[in-house]
C-alpha cells in the first residue's frame, strides 16, 4: 500500500514538474505572403464584377417594362 501512495506522489510530482514554467512563451510572428495573382493596381477588381452583374440585372429588369 505504501508502494502504491509513494508511485503516485511521484507521479503527481512528475505532472507538475513537466507542466511548464513561468516564463513568457516565445512566439514568432506570422510570415505574411503576397497572392501569387494579385498586383499592387487591382486592389479595387474585387468590386468591378458584382457591380457589373448588378447593372446587368437592372437593363433586364428595365427592358421587361
Amino acid at each position: 500500500m505504501k508502494s502504491i501512495a509513494l508511485a503516485a506522489a511521484f507521479t503527481l510530482a512528475a505532472t507538475t514538474a513537466f507542466a511548464g514554467s513561468l516564463a513568457e512563451p516565445v512566439v514568432e510572428a506570422p510570415v505574411a505572403e503576397p497572392e501569387a495573382g494579385s498586383s499592387a493596381g487591382s486592389s479595387s477588381g474585387g468590386i468591378i464584377i458584382p457591380i457589373l452583374v448588378l447593372l446587368a440585372i437592372g437593363a433586364v429588369i428595365a427592358a421587361d417594362n
